[in-house]
């Protein structure tokens, strides 16, 4: 038997139909997918570094403390025995000087040292006038410097270069007679000033000075004169 088709259910006369229709659909789709705008997003990336920072290193020494030797303390245990009297006891107590203190005894008290050294010292500090002050060979102090003029030699430096003047001169005539502290007090030139202490150490021994019957020591000042003739 055969089969016939009908011509409505033949698919030949639609087929124009349907690719208009395809067309459409797709135009469309291509025109939705222009009009979607992507929303841009943005990400931002975040770097992290690692900063290095350099510490010296102090190295830490520790001293050695030694620990505190301990304190020995010392007790003093009293071996008296106090007696506890009451209030209304009376305590007579008895002390016995006649040991320490009797009428024959002798109390001897000690100068400081340094007013005893100073004493010494007063006296023996020379005097500069005294009762009976020294003498040269019977004379006084003119008679010793005309002595000492007499015995003087012109220093031959002093002499070329015309220097002349006065020396002063200071001594101290002793218990015994003799000369002695020769000093320069002022002098025109150093050649004038040792002839004139070598004459003076040369002066033979004087009569000492005296002081309430003792001899002492006296401090005299002589000027020696240089003049050239």
């Amino acid at each position: 038997m055969e089969l016939k088709k009908t011509p409505k259910a033949d698919l030949e006369n639609k087929k124009g139909l349907f690719l208009e229709i395809g067309l459409i659909v797709a135009i469309a789709f291509c025109i939705l997918m222009f009009s979607y705008s992507q929303s841009e997003k943005v990400y931002e990336t975040m770097t992290t570094g690692t900063v290095t920072v350099e510490e010296e290193i102090v190295e830490i020494t520790r001293q050695d403390t030694k620990p505190p030797e301990p304190v020995k303390q010392s007790v003093t245990v009293m071996s008296d025995i106090l007696d506890i009297v009451k209030d209304d006891t009376k305590i007579t107590t008895e002390f016995d000087f006649s040991s320490e203190f009797s009428e024959d005894a002798v109390i001897e008290i000690e100068a400081p040292k340094g007013v005893e050294e100073e004493a010494v010292v007063e006296e023996d500090a020379p005097f500069l006038k005294v009762e009976q002050m020294p003498s040269f060979r019977g004379g006084d102090l003119n008679d010793f410097r005309n002595w000492v003029s007499s015995r003087l030699r012109y220093p031959k430096i002093a002499a070329e270069n015309g220097v002349q003047g006065k020396v002063i001169l200071q001594f101290v005539v002793e218990r015994d007679g003799t000369l002695s502290h020769i000093e320069v007090l002022n002098s025109p030139d150093r050649s004038l000033s040792e002839e004139a202490v070598r004459v003076v150490e040369s002066s033979p021994k004087w009569t000492p000075g005296k002081q309430r019957g003792s001899a002492v020591r006296v401090k005299y000042t002589l000027p020696v004169d240089f003049q050239l003739n």
